[in-house]
């Protein structure tokens, strides 16, 4: 049952991707802000999070407050990609921007994945970002119920060996 459900949601996942690399780049913007505010960026507040990636928007394309106080900010690069890998200079660029916005946290998403030495590059420096490629994206849309919906629900059922110790 296990492999399974492992099956079906590779399946799931890998159909989430394609979905999301169809739509628009906005359509990807919005679903990055609304992931993260899911997975508790930004608290509940009505502004914690928005899309601003625009044509000159500074290599920014969102910005999600860490928390409900709004103590930091966090920016958001989020890129589009079909089979190409997310290199060293993109995420370079990235990290710029941040520099420019005088920011020292960042999440930079894909649908493709990260050269290694993309993720080496973000080891080495003193801006705290956060590299999330296709897989994780999809896993996480997946388990914070963002763009899918449970259509079953099914329980597993063992013995409570401590309910039958107890006769008495």
């Amino acid at each position: 049952m296990e492999e399974a459900h492992r099956k079906l949601r590779k399946t799931v996942a890998d159909d989430l991707l394609d979905r999301i690399k169809a739509a628009s780049p906005a359509f990807f913007e919005k679903l990055v802000i609304k992931l993260l505010l899911k997975m508790g960026c930004g608290g509940s507040l009505k502004d914690a999070g928005k899309a601003i990636g625009k044509s000159g928007d500074g290599g920014v394309d969102g910005i999600i407050k860490e928390d409900r106080l709004g103590l930091d900010v966090i920016y958001v690069q989020a890129k589009r990609w079909d089979g190409n890998p997310v290199g060293r200079p993109a995420v370079q660029e990235f990290a710029g921007a941040l520099q420019g916005h005088h920011a020292a946290k960042g999440i930079l998403i894909t649908t493709s994945r990260f050269t290694p030495e993309a993720r080496d590059f973000v080891r080495g420096i003193g801006s705290k970002i956060v590299l999330i490629d296709g897989e994780e994206l999809a896993n996480y849309l997946l388990d914070f119920n963002v763009g899918v919906y449970v259509a079953e629900s099914y329980e597993l059922k063992r013995i409570d060996s401590d309910f039958f110790e107890d006769e008495d």
